[in-house]
């Protein structure tokens, strides 16, 4: 089992961080909360998920133990995969899911893509308990966002990062650039998450 790489980040967007280490690059599926407190930064420790499957051998990297730790209870609620784990961790801080969680605000997680209400219900059933046993109440920096982006990188990084995660290309360009039109200085993973919350 991998506990942490930790090397040369060699490779950064907003979906995934290849991390160089003894000259080997591993490239790990990242949340908009990592990619945040990755910014700027040459050399990255990320602890590490491992999903393996017949056909895949999937690592995912968080930039701290506790995002780990609800990546790992989102994905042991019924109907929750990783994929669908990441865009929760990507749409929300640890500490605002803690929160969502703890007061049952299931709106808010229903308002995730790919979350319906039974999903919402049972994530809230399943790990209410768990999350207060965490004592999860620091939060990721949510500094890191982009110096005086240029639309066009924002754009298309932004469009990137919701095609690696699974959307179509076309309706993610189409809110991508509406939401640009009203956040012009909206750093990357901004634009991505309020994607998030709009693409249907």
């Amino acid at each position: 089992m991998i506990e942490y790489i930790r090397g040369e980040l060699a490779e950064l967007t907003p979906a995934l961080a290849t991390i160089e280490a003894s000259g080997v690059g591993y490239g790990l599926s990242i949340s908009l909360n990592t990619y945040t407190a990755l910014q700027g930064k040459k050399e990255a420790k990320l602890y590490v998920y491992e999903a393996i499957r017949e056909d895949a051998h999937a690592l995912y990297g968080f930039a701290t133990k506790k995002e780990r730790e609800l990546f790992e209870l989102l994905i042991s609620v019924s109907g929750v995969g990783a994929g669908t784990a990441r865009v929760v961790l990507s749409s929300m801080t640890p500490a605002e899911l803690c929160a969502c969680i703890s007061t049952g605000n299931e709106r808010l997680l229903k308002g995730v893509k790919g979350i319906g209400l039974k999903t919402a219900q049972r994530i809230i059933v399943d790990l209410r308990d768990k999350i207060v046993a965490l004592g999860i109440a620091d939060e990721i920096p949510a500094g890191g966002s982009l110096s005086a982006p240029v639309d066009n990188e924002v754009r298309d990084e932004a469009v990137g990062a919701l095609t690696m995660l699974g959307f179509a290309p076309a309706p993610s360009q189409k809110v991508v650039v509406q939401i640009l039109k009203d956040n012009p200085s909206a750093p990357v993973e901004e634009v991505v998450k309020l994607a998030l919350k709009q693409i249907k």
